[in-house]
């Protein structure tokens, strides 16, 4: 009898552990526990763009003031999502595309692809738009496309077919022109892409470290088996870092610092670069919701999408028709008391909306010289613009 109660006394230490290092947190992040309120703000003066669709990611062109955006429908998206294994290939599109809106003008403009004819397609997910070192006019567009399989496999079975395609525009310009398909067994899982301004080489996340397959999973209990990959043109393909957990996001600010989101515990990973091209940690800062795509405006602030209730979100992306609350947050260098006390980085949510206006938001950016702040989302109706 003292032998069983010794061993109830062990066990039920490891779940009380196991609940206090991975599911509290978990719970918490993600709007379970405690069940998340939504609380307005920011959303008193927004206007709605519903030609837009679908549109996984936002990058800012900040000469210009206008957005482009990877968009496609939201009924392809409820059947096409690898991140999130949502892999019904018949329901998938291959005829995503690059938009711009002119929020000036209120034009919008769908870049053609008129060279790219490999017959495959593409399905979009994550961006980067870079202005050319050698020329500001020219931008390199960087697209995560998450190809269907071929030779009659079962994306079920394989996941998708990813690669990161490299394109090349004009400011203004209707049409983009492709530079080169970037495939490698690094690439397994892209989600969001991080480009240069030569036009050659960029660094992407890997959400997961398997296309398929019930480890996937894992991440909900801590596994790390995320990565940044880096890729150059020229020199092939190579891990930046392992083992990191649930990245998503990517983004830099002006001073190199590379950073990444997670989509599971929430909060922003700091990294530095190396002269190999690999990335060291040098900082994070925590949030208390579910993070995707990074955004850094002029004014050096990094911007987040913020998912503030985990099971309306996926609920949104398996039918669009669902509303999901949504969240931009803005995350700076703490300058106010508490600083003093060892808190760093002060994170704020600028806009809060229960999905009435911003539904299912994955990117955020914003204008700061025109106070505009772009929001959409990889299932939601519209763009939102609102002045901020």
């Amino acid at each position: 009898m003292r032998v069983l109660l010794n061993v109830l006394v062990v066990l039920f230490a490891i779940a009380a552990g196991f609940y206090q290092i991975y599911l509290k947190p978990l719970l918490f992040t993600m709007g379970y526990s405690p069940n998340r309120v939504i609380t307005a703000k920011g959303n008193g003066h927004c206007k709605t763009i519903p030609e837009l669709k679908a549109c996984e990611k936002i990058i800012l062109h900040q000469p210009t003031g206008v957005i482009y955006l990877a968009c496609s429908t939201p009924l392809s998206r409820a059947n096409w999502i690898p991140a999130v294994d949502r892999l019904n290939a018949s329901g998938a599109s291959t005829e995503d595309y690059v938009a711009t809106y002119d929020p000036s003008s209120s034009k919008i403009t769908r870049l053609k692809t008129a060279n790219f004819n490999d017959g495959r397609g593409l399905s979009l997910h994550g961006m980067d738009v870079v202005p050319s070192s050698d020329d500001s006019d020219v931008l390199f567009v960087y697209l995560v496309n998450h190809r269907l399989p071929i030779g009659g496999q079962s994306a079920e079975k394989v996941g998708a077919d990813s690669v990161i395609e490299v394109f090349k525009t004009t400011v203004g310009g209707n049409a983009m022109t492709h530079i080169n398909t970037v495939e490698s067994p690094v690439i397994v899982t892209p989600n969001d892409v991080l480009g240069s301004p030569d036009g050659r080489s960029f660094y992407f996340t890997n959400d997961h470290g398997a296309r398929v397959g019930l480890s996937r999973y894992l991440h909900f209990l801590g596994s790390k088996h995320s990565s940044v990959g880096y890729c150059h043109l020229d020199e092939g393909c190579q891990y930046a870092i392992t083992s990191t957990h649930a990245s998503n996001g990517i983004a830099s600010a002006p001073n190199g610092t590379i950073y990444v989101s997670n989509s599971v515990y929430g909060g922003v990973t700091f990294l530095e670069r190396q002269t190999d091209n690999t990335l060291v940690v040098t900082d994070s800062v925590p949030t208390d919701y579910i993070l995707d795509n990074l955004a850094v405006d002029a004014d050096g602030q990094l911007w987040a999408a913020g998912i503030p209730q985990a099971k309306a979100a996926f609920a949104h992306m398996a039918d669009p028709s669902r509303q999901s609350p949504s969240i931009a947050a803005r995350i700076s260098v703490n300058t106010g008391v508490n600083a003093f006390y060892g808190e760093k980085f002060k994170v704020e949510k600028v806009f809060e909306d229960d999905g009435k206006i911003m539904t299912g938001l994955t990117s955020a950016a914003y204008d700061s010289e025109r106070k505009n702040l772009f929001m959409h989302g990889i299932t939601s109706p519209q763009l939102v613009v609102c002045k901020i």
